[in-house]
């Protein structure tokens, strides 16, 4: 009992210590709570100013944690505490001000507080480290733990705060539904921050009881060490090895990937970044080989990714996504160069960089939002221009503009619109609504891709309203193959006619191609017929897509030796190409009889 006293008490002595440390991001916890338990209140739904407060808070909670550190760190803004929260109320009261004349909260907000909001979270990282006084990788592995210890708590008080409230509803009285998003929101919104709050030692402090806590704070656990040096760092390795592989493949074929490399090697960067702080501080053999090895191995691989990049910034310009993409891509080089370089001990600089990085990639005039924005411009100018719609800034309605000049700009002008961009295009007329003025301004109306010409399919369908003529056969069956079934092993179907046992069978010979045959007892073959013939022959004919066709149209019918069979299709869908997708999937009704 005294064991667990002593714990609750640390706990509660360091959830109270967090309050007195960090009050103002404490304050904005606190009104986001707040912000969270109205919108509850009001059923989800609220106003534009409500969710413009509520990032004002979010911004201010990590504005006050880089102001908390800052004030220990540096000892001139230890003894003006006041003026650094002032400043932090100023910064956050700036934020909102900048965003409330908004009619929206857009992507380019969302993703600059985003960005905004990293930035400072670096900072937070790098600032105990300055001159090096306090370790960064120690700095970076305490807020490790701390995070993902507030998450396991959490989720734990979270788990047993639900299951006793619904207890209660069930055996003793009803209680409100929202008592559970209430009781979620302050435990997610409020607890877990306090609590990871609380697992951050001060780390400048002189103080014994501050210099016994950031002994236990930077303590590497055992089973971390275990997950980090022999599960994370085979598993990265591994994934190297499938990445070089592919680099091998696109050099024998010459054919660059499209679009999938980029987040693939984005995430394995950031999560290699990430395994070579934590590993730093490790001396086994998997932790020194990492370390030795990890930034020879980003290199080239970025490379790669940097090559798919640029292919696509040639065809389609750039996009925000494609920005940050390339700019990550640029990041993890220039890292992998100074870590190939640098001494072991020193990796405060990669927070510093990323912040960096991260700054620059939200002010103007090279922001993500300005460069995608000028850069998609100039690519429809340069589209309108060789079609002869655009000349000398006026434009020129053209009824029979090529396919591919309606789609793109069609396309573009949609990015552009969801931007909130038009208005940068000058020789666009003001007011422009892109499905009410396309046609007028352009000559054509919005236009997007017809998929089929990538995918060429086919598919039929039987008109279920006409009768069926089943009067010279004996027993109906019904049958399915799809071309995407993990084995080509045969379905099988046994059935009795006239005291004789027979069985009907479905073997998928290929993605296209389905053979269906009638078995006597003794499995020899009565009468048998390929199904991708008649597909093949019916989609020759007409449009690509028949529906309602009549149960003539829709059946095969084979006879040999006495028996006739008759397969009746309910639905036949093909897909010519590209592979893999290429085949057909079969559904109908089997209509057999014996003479």
């Amino acid at each position: 009992m005294k064991n667990w006293q002593e714990v609750f008490k640390l706990f509660l002595q360091g959830l109270y210590k967090a309050v007195s440390r960090f009050p103002f991001t404490v304050f904005c916890l606190a009104g986001a709570t707040g912000i969270v338990w109205y919108t509850i209140y009001i059923e989800f739904n609220p106003t534009l100013y409500i969710n413009k407060v509520a990032y004002a808070l979010a911004v201010g909670a990590f504005i006050g944690m880089l102001a908390q550190f800052s004030i220990e760190r540096f000892e001139k803004l230890a003894h003006k505490p006041i003026a650094v929260y002032a400043l932090s109320l100023v910064l956050t009261a700036g934020y909102f001000l900048i965003i409330l004349p908004a009619p929206e909260l857009s992507a380019e907000i969302t993703v600059r507080t985003f960005v905004a909001v990293f930035a400072m979270l670096c900072a937070i990282l790098w600032v105990p480290s300055f001159k090096g006084e306090t370790n960064f990788d120690k700095v970076a592995l305490i807020h490790f733990k701390g995070f993902f210890t507030s998450i396991l708590y959490s989720a734990v008080l979270s788990a047993g705060i639900a299951a006793i409230l619904a207890a209660v509803d069930m055996l003793l009285f009803d209680i409100n539904n929202d008592a559970y998003a209430y009781t979620m929101a302050f435990i997610w919104v409020m607890f877990a921050p306090l609590y990871y709050l609380s697992l951050l030692p001060k780390f400048h402090s002189r103080e014994e009881y501050d210099f016994d806590a950031m002994q236990r704070a930077e303590y590497y656990p055992r089973f971390l060490e275990i997950l980090v040096s022999y599960i994370l760092v085979p598993l990265v390795g591994i994934y190297s090895l499938v990445l070089f592989a592919y680099f091998i493949k696109i050099l024998l074929t010459m054919k660059w990937p499209v679009g999938q490399l980029g987040p693939m090697v984005l995430i394995y960067s950031a999560v290699g970044i990430i395994l070579f702080i934590l590993v730093s501080l490790l001396e086994n053999r998997f932790a020194l080989l990492y370390h030795k090895m990890f930034p020879k191995i980003l290199i080239p691989i970025v490379i790669m990714q940097m090559i798919s990049v640029g292919i696509r910034l040639n065809a389609y310009g750039i996009t925000e996504s494609r920005y940050y993409v390339a700019l990550f891509g640029v990041f993890s080089i220039v890292i992998g160069l100074i870590l190939s370089l640098k001494p072991l001990t020193k990796n405060g600089f990669i927070a510093l960089l990323a912040a960096g990085f991260a700054i620059v990639s939200i002010l103007p005039p090279v922001d993500a939002f300005t460069v995608s924005r000028v850069s998609q411009i100039t690519r429809l100018e340069g589209i309108l221009q060789g079609e002869g719609i655009l000349a000398d800034g006026k434009l020129t309605p053209k009824v029979n503009a090529s396919e591919n000049t309606k789609i793109e700009t069609t396309n573009i002008l949609n990015y552009l619109n969801r931007q909130s961009s038009l208005e940068y295009i000058e020789w666009l007329p003001e007011d422009f609504a892109i499905y009410d003025d396309m046609r007028e301004t352009f000559g054509f109306a919005a236009t997007y891709p017809n998929y089929t010409n990538e995918y060429r399919y086919f598919s039929a369908f039987l008109d279920t309203r006409v009768p069926i003529n089943i009067s010279d056969y004996d027993i109906s069956l019904q049958f399915h193959s799809n071309r995407y079934e993990k084995d080509m092993t045969s379905q099988t179907v046994s059935f009795m006619l006239e005291e004789k046992t027979y069985e009907l069978v479905v073997e998928r010979l290929s993605q296209a191609e389905v053979k269906l045959s009638i078995q006597d007892a003794t499995g020899s073959e009565l009468i048998s017929t390929g199904l991708y013939e008649f597909a093949e022959r019916l989609s020759e004919v007409g449009e690509k897509h028949k529906s309602e066709l009549s149960p003539d149209e829709m059946t095969l019918e084979v006879n040999r030796d006495g028996y006739e069979l008759k397969i009746l299709f309910q639905s036949i869908n093909m897909t010519f190409e590209p592979e893999p997708d290429a085949g057909v999937d079969y559904s109908g009704q089997v209509f057999f009889g014996v003479k």
